[in-house]
Formats: structure tokens, sequence, C-alpha cells
């Protein structure tokens, strides 16, 4: 049964028909052949301007620099209008600022869920690597498990060939 649940996790890692190969080779090929990807790499390479574009926008969109720069913006924006200028743009109760700013969050909120959803399909691919990985590293420490055993056994065979010399 122990068997069977080997071939099965290599099968599924390797995508292969386990029929063709031995256990053993199909281990040393996983153990040749690397199987972790570098996701980040990956996705660049994959990247379009869009890409680019919202990952950059949500870096900018959602660090302190933007709130303090925006909530300056604001404040300035309200003190002009409301009190300095004395024929003001945008009067008291500021419908020109508030519907530049639904125009701002229709457009933000879209743009950075799609950088968050290119993230999550990220996460998704590094996680199935990291399981990749893992059960790569399973296999080859099961297989030494084995040889390690294996040796074991040789070596008492070994130790009581030398008892029985040693006693004749």
């Amino acid at each position: 049964m122990k068997e069977v649940n080997k071939k099965e996790i290599v099968k599924m890692l390797l995508n292969q028909e386990i029929d063709k190969k031995s256990e053993e080779e199909l281990l040393d090929m996983l153990v040749d052949n690397p199987i972790s990807v570098d996701i980040d790499k990956l996705e660049e390479e994959n990247m379009t301007f869009g890409d680019k574009v919202a990952d950059k926008l949500t870096a900018i969109a959602g660090s302190w620099n933007f709130i303090i720069g925006f909530s300056i913006f604001l404040i300035a924006w309200i003190v002009l209008n409301g009190f300095i200028l004395s024929k003001a743009v945008d009067p008291f109760p500021f419908i020109l600022l508030n519907l530049l700013l639904s125009c701002i969050a229709a457009l933000q909120a879209p743009i950075i869920m799609m950088s968050q959803n290119r993230q999550a399909k990220k996460d998704s691919l590094r996680n199935k690597n990291d399981y990749k990985t893992d059960l790569k590293t399973e296999l080859i420490i099961e297989e030494l498990h084995d040889k390690i055993d294996e040796i074991l056994k040789e070596q008492k065979n070994i130790k009581k060939m030398l008892e029985n010399i040693n006693n004749k």
C-alpha cells in the first residue's frame, strides 16, 4: 500500500505514466530535475502593461505618502473654497470635490482589485509549487531512510559474520 501511494505521488508530480519506468528511476528523475519554480520571475515575464500600471497604482495608493498627500489636498481644497477665495470654484457643500472623490474611488477600486486578484493567483501558484517541493523532499527522505535501513541491515550481517569468524 505504501508503494502505491509513493507511485501515485510520483505520477502526480511528473504527470507521466508510471508503468514505463521503475519507481527507483522515477525517484532519480525527481532528484535530478528541479520542481520548484521562481513564481515572481515567471509572473513578471507574463505581466502586461495594464498589470504593471495596476501594481504601480496599488503601491502608490496604499502608501502613507499618498494618504498624507491626499489629506493635504482635501484640506487645501476645503480651506481655499470655504474660506480664502471670495468667488469659490466649489462652494460649501463641495459638490465638485464629492464628484471628484467618487470618480477616483470608482476607478481606483477595480484597479486595486485587479492587482489583488493577480497577487492571489501568484500566491496560489507559490503554494502549489511549495507543495510539489515538499512532496519531492518527502520522497527523497523516504528513499534515503530506506537506504539507511538497508545499510544498517547489511552492517548487522557483517557484524554477525565477524563475530562468527572471531568465535572459531
